[in-house]
């Protein structure tokens, strides 16, 4: 009894203490959301809110297991958690259904579960337990390859499911991967190759070779140590040209024409009035709306409960993906504020916290959890606000789903359990 008060002490509760706050503003923010004027009833469960309080009770019940599960258990059984959730994905395409073109759920009962949200956890855990055995080498281009194919083979698998959106949370695991010694030129090539399509898309395949190719000229002549300057010069310049290519072959016969458009929105690439008009009423309409319920509420906002536009329905998906647009109106700018502050300092004491574990794989795992609630928080309000493209993917503890909150919950809740033993460890 003693020793479980101990461990029970020892953990962090400021983490802790911001779960709490985002998870209750999350429920609070769907009520306002989903009602339409009737009784409100936290516990009736044909309603949002009364299915997102069911899941958090849920989560809470769940993370209790997770904390109380001994440390050593997700490192060894890591690998066995990863294999199980590719099959579960892969299985998706037989008795997968179907939501907004996408095969990423399985139904159950009244409820849709959609197990890429849980795959971000197997994936964080596999990239740790791979990376902290002592037998792997980052220098070593084999061992890179063995880890690069860990986080590309759910991305391939979850991209022919038609769910572009969760694919593109796990490259942010690149960043902890880079963190960990692995060359910089890798993340140089991510950036690089982004940069160059969106230069391919928005201007044209000349113009972007040409500012690469100038770009890349004037790195090799300021590089002073570097031996072959001409032939990496003119390989670079090639790779370069076959992306922009690439770009342009992707975004003309690949990409459906909802994915096109989003990205047209995004870059401003289409300048056709008419077919400007027919976007504000169809994928430019979301957007719009949530624009305008966000610069509704002012620096305090209109109130709970309060917002017009909220309560009015004008922001479909207002629940899941566009939360964020009903805090705005309602609670405003300083509310908005206020719950960025509350991710930042989340994110940050994660990224603490890992740096002074001598756990290597725990510090991994702490890296992992980061790296995947910002890139989620990062897109997801920058999409509200119109600064990145549309993805729909949730935003942590606050978004209307049972998957994904569980799956948040679980997340953190490993780092919590783990970060909790490192005085153990010492």
């Amino acid at each position: 009894m003693i020793i479980q008060r101990k461990n029970f002490l020892r953990l962090d509760w400021i983490i802790i203490s911001i779960y709490i706050l985002l998870v209750g503003f999350g429920i609070g923010n769907i009520l306002s959301s989903s009602i339409s004027g009737e009784e409100v009833s936290i516990l009736d469960l044909n309603t949002l809110y009364g299915k997102q309080f069911l899941f958090s009770v849920i989560s809470i019940m769940i993370a209790f297991i997770t904390i109380y599960i001994d440390v050593k258990f997700y490192e060894k059984f890591s690998s066995i958690f990863y294999f199980l959730s590719i099959i579960i994905l892969l299985s998706l395409f037989f008795f997968g259904k179907r939501v907004n073109g996408a095969l990423s759920w399985f139904p159950i009962g009244s409820f849709n579960l959609q197990p890429s949200e849980f795959v971000k956890i197997t994936v964080a855990l596999a990239v740790s337990k791979y990376i902290s055995d002592y037998q792997t080498d980052l220098k070593s281009k084999i061992d890179q390859g063995k880890l690069f194919l860990i986080v590309l083979i759910p991305i391939i698998i979850i991209i022919l499911q038609n769910d572009t959106g969760s694919s593109i949370v796990f490259l942010s695991l690149f960043l902890v991967l880079y963190r960990e010694g692995i060359s910089q030129n890798y993340i140089n090539s991510i950036f690089g190759i982004i940069i160059l399509s969106i230069l391919t898309l928005k201007f044209s395949v000349i113009t972007s070779l040409i500012i690469s190719v100038f770009t890349t000229a004037l790195y090799y002549l300021l590089k002073r140590k570097s031996r072959n300057k001409i032939l990496k010069f003119f390989a670079v310049s090639l790779l370069c040209l076959m992306t922009s290519l690439g770009t342009l072959f992707t975004f003309n016969n690949i990409l459906k024409n909802h994915q096109k458009n989003y990205i047209k929105v995004w870059l401003n690439l289409e300048k056709d009035p008419l077919k400007i008009k027919k976007m504000e009423k169809t994928i430019l309409y979301n957007l719009n709306e949530s624009k305008k319920a966000i610069s509704s509420g002012g620096l305090t906002g209109k109130g709970y409960l309060k917002g017009t536009r909220t309560m009015g329905n004008f922001v479909p998906a207002q629940h899941s993906d566009y939360i964020f647009s009903t805090i705005g109106e309602e609670w405003g700018f300083i509310g908005s504020v206020f719950i960025i502050l509350l991710y930042t300092s989340l994110i940050l004491r994660i990224l603490y916290l890992s740096e002074i574990q001598k756990n290597k794989f725990s510090r991994v795992y702490g890296y992992s959890a980061a790296a995947i609630l910002f890139i989620h928080f990062f897109i997801n309000i920058g999409m509200v606000l119109g600064l990145t493209p549309t993805i729909g993917i949730p935003l942590p503890f606050i978004s209307y789903g049972g998957s994904s909150l569980i799956a948040f919950t679980i997340l953190l809740s490993i780092f919590i359990r783990l970060d909790g033993n490192k005085i153990n460890e010492w």
